[in-house]
């Protein structure tokens, strides 16, 4: 497993953990990666440092108990499959749904949908919480 310090277009800095090198670039190129706080798919690797010259350390025992990239897919899987359980799905009306959730003009519950990048930045100036996740449709899900 590797660990990267990001940074988006709008400078947000944020990690990421890939199965490897490689496994980065092709995320990146897919268009896969985007920036968790405003959503920015222009997403670039910030150089790091090499510590202690260049032998490769032992791994630590967080490392060695890291998951497989297959029990990590399977993981992402579980989780994917919690959200789409416990949520309603509003399609492209999130935006207007979370408002009227936050202004108590819906009943309050977890809501899934589609929204632009503007729409998301607009909610986010409101006060209102979001989270954007690449949740791709049930049939594209493997």
């Amino acid at each position: 497993m590797i660990v990267y310090e990001l940074v988006c277009t709008q400078q947000h800095r944020f990690e990421g953990w890939f199965a490897s090198a490689e496994d980065f670039e092709r995320q990146r190129k897919c268009g896969m990666l985007s920036c968790p706080v405003c959503a920015d798919p222009d997403i670039a690797k910030l150089p790091s440092a090499r510590i202690g010259g260049f032998a490769q350390p032992e791994p630590s025992e967080q490392q060695q108990a890291a998951p497989s990239a297959l029990e990590f897919h399977k993981q992402v899987a579980q989780l994917l499959e919690a959200i789409i359980a416990n949520t309603d799905d509003v399609g492209r009306r999130f935006a207007e749904e979370a408002r009227r959730i936050h202004y108590e003009e819906a009943p309050r519950r977890p809501i899934r949908g589609v929204a632009t990048l503007s729409e998301t930045r607009e909610l986010i100036e409101e006060g209102i919480a979001v989270l954007p996740l690449p949740i791709p449709p049930r049939e594209e899900m493997n």
